[in-house]
Protein backbone atom coordinates (compact mmCIF):
# COMPACT_ATOMS: atom_id res chain seq x y z
CA UNK A 1 0.00 0.00 0.00
CA UNK A 2 0.79 3.33 -0.90
CA UNK A 3 0.91 6.19 0.94
CA UNK A 4 0.77 9.65 -0.32
CA UNK A 5 2.34 11.70 1.98
CA UNK A 6 1.81 14.89 3.54
CA UNK A 7 -0.99 13.38 4.74
CA UNK A 8 -3.48 15.91 5.17
CA UNK A 9 -4.08 17.38 9.19
CA UNK A 10 -6.87 15.31 9.39
CA UNK A 11 -5.18 11.70 8.80
CA UNK A 12 -1.83 12.75 10.88
CA UNK A 13 -1.30 11.04 14.16
CA UNK A 14 -1.50 13.53 16.71
CA UNK A 15 1.68 12.93 19.22
CA UNK A 16 0.78 14.57 22.74
CA UNK A 17 3.48 14.81 24.88
CA UNK A 18 3.24 16.50 28.54
CA UNK A 19 5.87 17.83 30.25
CA UNK A 20 6.15 17.31 34.03
CA UNK A 21 7.07 21.02 35.38
CA UNK A 22 9.37 18.64 37.95
CA UNK A 23 11.69 17.71 35.33
CA UNK A 24 12.69 21.49 34.74
CA UNK A 25 13.90 20.97 38.41
CA UNK A 26 13.02 22.92 41.82
CA UNK A 27 11.88 25.91 39.90
CA UNK A 28 10.15 23.96 36.88
CA UNK A 29 6.65 25.34 37.66
CA UNK A 30 8.01 28.72 36.61
CA UNK A 31 9.35 28.00 33.47
CA UNK A 32 7.38 24.81 32.00
CA UNK A 33 5.31 26.40 29.60
CA UNK A 34 8.30 28.10 27.92
CA UNK A 35 9.81 25.12 27.44
CA UNK A 36 6.96 23.89 26.06
CA UNK A 37 6.25 26.31 23.56
CA UNK A 38 10.01 25.98 22.67
CA UNK A 39 9.68 22.32 22.29
CA UNK A 40 6.65 22.68 19.70
CA UNK A 41 8.47 24.79 17.29
CA UNK A 42 11.32 22.36 17.71
CA UNK A 43 9.35 19.22 17.29
CA UNK A 44 6.89 20.60 14.96
CA UNK A 45 8.87 19.56 12.02
CA UNK A 46 10.17 15.55 13.37
CA UNK A 47 8.20 13.26 10.69
CA UNK A 48 5.71 16.69 9.90
CA UNK A 49 4.47 14.95 6.86
CA UNK A 50 2.02 12.44 9.23
CA UNK A 51 2.50 13.54 12.63
CA UNK A 52 1.11 16.60 14.54
CA UNK A 53 2.70 17.13 17.93
CA UNK A 54 1.42 19.06 20.98
CA UNK A 55 3.99 19.35 23.32
CA UNK A 56 2.31 20.88 26.70
CA UNK A 57 2.50 20.71 30.11
CA UNK A 58 1.26 18.22 32.61
CA UNK A 59 -0.85 20.43 34.36
CA UNK A 60 -3.81 17.56 35.23
CA UNK A 61 -1.74 14.24 36.39
CA UNK A 62 -4.65 12.32 35.54
CA UNK A 63 -4.05 12.84 31.85
CA UNK A 64 -1.41 10.41 30.36
CA UNK A 65 2.14 11.77 29.78
CA UNK A 66 1.63 10.61 26.14
CA UNK A 67 -0.97 10.46 24.19
CA UNK A 68 -2.36 9.66 20.47
CA UNK A 69 -5.12 11.00 18.47
CA UNK A 70 -6.86 11.13 15.06
CA UNK A 71 -8.89 13.77 14.27
CA UNK A 72 -9.63 14.65 18.03
CA UNK A 73 -10.20 10.63 18.60
CA UNK A 74 -7.85 8.54 20.85
CA UNK A 75 -6.38 5.96 19.89
CA UNK A 76 -5.11 2.77 21.69
CA UNK A 77 -1.39 1.96 22.18
CA UNK A 78 -2.17 -1.13 19.65
CA UNK A 79 -3.89 1.59 16.99
CA UNK A 80 -0.89 3.92 17.49
CA UNK A 81 1.24 0.79 17.02
CA UNK A 82 -0.50 -0.23 13.12
CA UNK A 83 -0.86 3.42 12.07
CA UNK A 84 2.86 3.82 12.72
CA UNK A 85 3.95 1.08 11.28
CA UNK A 86 2.76 2.18 7.71
CA UNK A 87 5.75 4.65 7.92
CA UNK A 88 8.55 1.90 9.00
CA UNK A 89 7.96 2.96 12.85
CA UNK A 90 7.58 1.54 16.17
CA UNK A 91 5.75 2.87 18.99
CA UNK A 92 8.63 1.78 21.45
CA UNK A 93 11.07 3.40 19.17
CA UNK A 94 9.35 6.35 18.62
CA UNK A 95 8.56 6.87 22.43
CA UNK A 96 11.84 6.20 22.90
CA UNK A 97 13.67 8.78 20.33
CA UNK A 98 11.02 11.19 21.71
CA UNK A 99 12.48 10.68 25.61
CA UNK A 100 16.19 10.98 24.78
CA UNK A 101 14.88 13.97 22.28
CA UNK A 102 13.08 15.68 25.96
CA UNK A 103 15.98 14.65 27.86
CA UNK A 104 18.26 16.88 25.62
CA UNK A 105 16.50 19.57 25.20
CA UNK A 106 15.70 19.63 29.03
CA UNK A 107 19.52 19.51 29.75
CA UNK A 108 20.17 22.35 26.95
CA UNK A 109 17.22 24.40 28.41
CA UNK A 110 18.69 23.82 31.73
CA UNK A 111 22.20 25.09 31.04
CA UNK A 112 24.23 21.74 31.21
Amino acid sequence: MTIKLPLPQEKKLTMIFRVEAGCLGPEGARHIDDFCTKMQKEFIVIDADFIHWEITPRHDKSLPEMQYQINNKTLSNDQAKKYLSLFGKTLHEFEEHLNQKIGLAIAQYMGY
